[in-house]
């Protein structure tokens, strides 16, 4: 595995800082049912770490305390930390919207029964992996079979109401491109999707979120070793808008790694780019209760253009049409 982070200071990313916090992001382990290309997290079935009872305990009292009404779990798959579902129920009660990032296949994994009905009863927002709306596409990235296994899923999720008007369930998908170039237009991709998915299979979502693949973990490391990362770089350079500094994700997220330190975002978690607070190298969830970090500098790196280029990109899909 190839290291990307000392490779990423030649251009120089702006300043940026943050303003009020709105979700906390969870990685609860690095555990996985599938080893896609493009995941920055490097995550396998292979992967053992995974997030405690005590840490999580640390995770609801930062919510208890601090307020924030969004809590947003990812992974590897989340949903296979054993204390997946009690997290859940106890957000729930807390008031806090949850959000899953699924990568559906998991539904079908053993072990996992019932975890379509339960996500439905906890009213939890599912955002769903699905690169392309073409099987091949989806297989040779993800490997074989997973787009059946998706579709599968996704008709599962809207016979819950999932994808359904009116429902209040929300089921969003993700598109990440196949190689080192940009997404297209949002807005459009969504509706190709929409009808294709819609005419040949019968299913139905609420939005598509766009997303700039990171050049770190798997995918930069697979970039370095084809000699692309240069070029890939200099590609999401020149297509950096300034605009998008004033709506990336780092302003108004905090991510926590499965240990419980916090990051600026989940990228900087996977380069190991802790948060810079009060000088200190690393701090740890449990210490920042109660601390407001309105106005703390965030860490950045020229990875930090795949966020801003071109219509930009976060958690949350194209932040400018």
């Amino acid at each position: 595995m190839h290291a990307t982070l000392p490779l990423m200071r030649q251009y120089g990313f702006p300043a940026v800082r943050r303003a009020r916090l709105e979700t906390l992001q969870v990685n609860l382990g690095y555990r996985c049912n599938q080893s896609c290309l493009h995941c920055h997290v490097n995550a396998s079935p292979h992967r053992t770490e995974e997030m405690t009872r005590e840490t999580i305990t640390d995770v609801l009292a930062f919510l208890d305390v601090c307020g924030v009404k969004r809590l947003d779990l990812t992974g590897g798959a989340p949903e296979l930390n054993p204390h997946f579902r009690a997290l859940v129920m106890r957000a729930r009660e807390l008031g806090v919207q949850v959000v899953d990032r699924c990568n559906l296949t998991i539904l079908e994994e053993p072990g996992q029964e019932g975890l379509a009905e339960f996500l439905a009863v906890q009213r939890v927002e599912i955002v769903a992996s699905l690169p392309c709306y073409l099987e091949d596409n989806v297989d040779r990235q993800r490997g074989e079979g997973v787009f059946e296994k998706s579709v599968r899923a996704i008709s599962r999720l809207n016979r819950l109401g999932y994808g359904v008007e009116g429902s209040g369930l929300s089921l969003n998908l993700v598109y990440n491109p196949q190689g080192p170039s940009l997404p297209p237009p949002q807005a459009q991709l969504e509706a190709d999707y929409k009808q294709v998915l819609g005419a040949r299979y019968g299913i139905r979502f609420n939005s598509l979120f766009t997303l700039a693949n990171m050049p770190i973990q798997r995918f930069g490391s697979t970039l370095v070793s084809k000699r692309q990362f240069n070029a890939y770089m200099a590609l999401l350079h020149g297509a950096h808008r300034e605009a998008n500094l004033a709506t990336v994700m780092c302003r108004t997220l905090l991510s926590v790694d499965w240990r419980g330190f916090v990051y600026d975002c989940d990228f900087n978690q996977m380069l190991d780019l802790p948060m810079q607070l009060d000088g200190s190298a690393r701090r740890h969830l449990s210490e920042l209760i109660g601390r407001d970090l309105a106005g703390n500098p965030v860490a950045v790196r020229d990875h930090c253009f795949g966020c801003t280029a071109g219509q930009g990109s976060s958690c949350g899909g194209a932040l400018h049409a």
